[in-house]
């Protein structure tokens, strides 16, 4: 292929130096496609855009194609042929539907894996990457609810409440053909996993749900390209989940650009005494849903649902199982032993044996401080 034709010119496009998304949307404005751009005599080009976009640029765009440029090309063509692999434009008709109602869609999309997933309906579920054990508990079991209903989750695979969210997706879907599967959108290029530590969780997904990439083959982690990316993240989904947030986290950009783009959002509330739960009481502040099931996201988009209708157990593992003795003794919110031992009439050796029990099954978590908390 001519590296001035189909997805080739897009890519030399996207390589341009000086091209970002706004200018390479003017451009388009012009000439409709990147092989029309290039295919414009000197004269042609300079007269169509000498008042839109700078000098530098119009040279740039004028400049033969460079070998690394080629190079890209060569290998994203060699990618895109091996089974699994797809490369979207904006030109393409299955080119995501939601993606084209935001403000900045991606020029390109890199896609491994179930590509039809796309345009299914879609919730995003984001938050900590140092996320709680409640926090990981929760975002996997809104997940696995949400997929027996039959909705996708998004997120971002990254560490904490994203691999939780991914991994309770793909338990739904291994259940039931009819459940909802999990799209990954990173922040590299696809042929690389970031962090290293999900790369068994990339495969996972890259076989039962799909990965979504706007950058280059081979693109590093860059750490300004992942706040970028989570454009796509609320972009693809029609409501977006917070978990676990602090007060100034990625978590809430995600959130914002969610209610920019007119999507739902939505918000799980936690301890007042809990720095991650922050973000998501400023967001329920601000007109999020605030959330205690996935019944109660589901409600919301109703309209959407369609044949993605919830079966009658679907909603029920996001909701906290009942609690008796020392865990009821807990209640939500940290407390140390002396005040445990006051509640609950243990003594000492008994109270420690059974704490250290209700940590083991994963009932309970150890904080800093000697404190505990109850996690179910």
């Amino acid at each position: 292929m001519a590296p001035d034709d189909g997805p080739a010119a897009w890519i030399r496009l996207a390589e341009t130096p000086g091209v970002g998304l706004e200018t390479a949307r003017k451009l388009l404005t012009v000439f409709g496609l990147p092989e029309n751009l290039y295919a414009a005599s000197p004269a042609a080009l300079r007269a169509a855009l000498h008042d839109l976009v700078p000098e530098r640029i119009i040279s740039a765009l004028l400049a033969p194609i460079s070998a690394e440029t080629q190079n890209l090309i060569a290998r994203t063509l060699d990618w895109a042929a091996q089974p699994g692999n797809r490369v979207f434009t904006l030109a393409d008709t299955e080119y995501p539907p939601l993606l084209l109602d935001i403000p900045d869609p991606p020029l390109m999309l890199y896609v491994k894996g179930s590509f039809e997933l796309l345009p299914g309906l879609s919730v995003a579920v984001v938050g900590s990457g140092n996320a709680t054990a409640q926090g990981v508990k929760n975002a996997k079991q809104f997940a696995l609810a949400l997929s027996r209903a039959g909705l996708h989750t998004v997120s971002g695979l990254a560490l904490g409440i994203d691999a939780a969210a991914h991994r309770g997706s793909l338990q739904g879907n291994a259940e039931s053909i009819d459940s909802g599967s999990t799209i990954a959108v990173i922040g590299t290029g696809i042929d690389i996993v970031y962090p290293a530590r999900n790369r068994e969780l990339a495969h996972r997904i890259a076989a039962a749900g799909c990965i979504v990439s706007e950058y280059a083959l081979g693109t590093p982690a860059i750490a300004a390209n992942f706040p970028r990316r989570n454009r796509i993240i609320s972009g693809l989904a029609r409501g977006t989940l917070v978990v676990e947030a602090a007060a100034q986290s990625g978590s809430l950009i995600t959130a914002r650009m969610a209610s920019e783009q007119g999507r739902e959002v939505f918000a799980i509330p936690g301890s007042i005494h809990s720095p991650l739960a922050k973000g998501c009481h400023q967001l329920i502040r601000q007109g999020a849903k605030l959330v205690e099931s996935a019944h109660d996201i589901l409600e919301e988009l109703t309209p959407y649902l369609g044949a993605a209708k919830a079966r009658p157990d679907a909603t029920e593992s996001a909701r906290p199982e009942s609690a008796s003795g020392l865990l009821a003794a807990l209640g939500f919110d940290p407390v140390d032993a002396d005040t445990l031992a006051e509640r609950s009439g243990l003594d000492a050796a008994t109270l420690g044996a059974e704490l250290l029990s209700l940590e083991l099954e994963g009932s309970i978590e150890v904080l800093p401080g000697g404190l505990y908390r109850r996690l179910v």
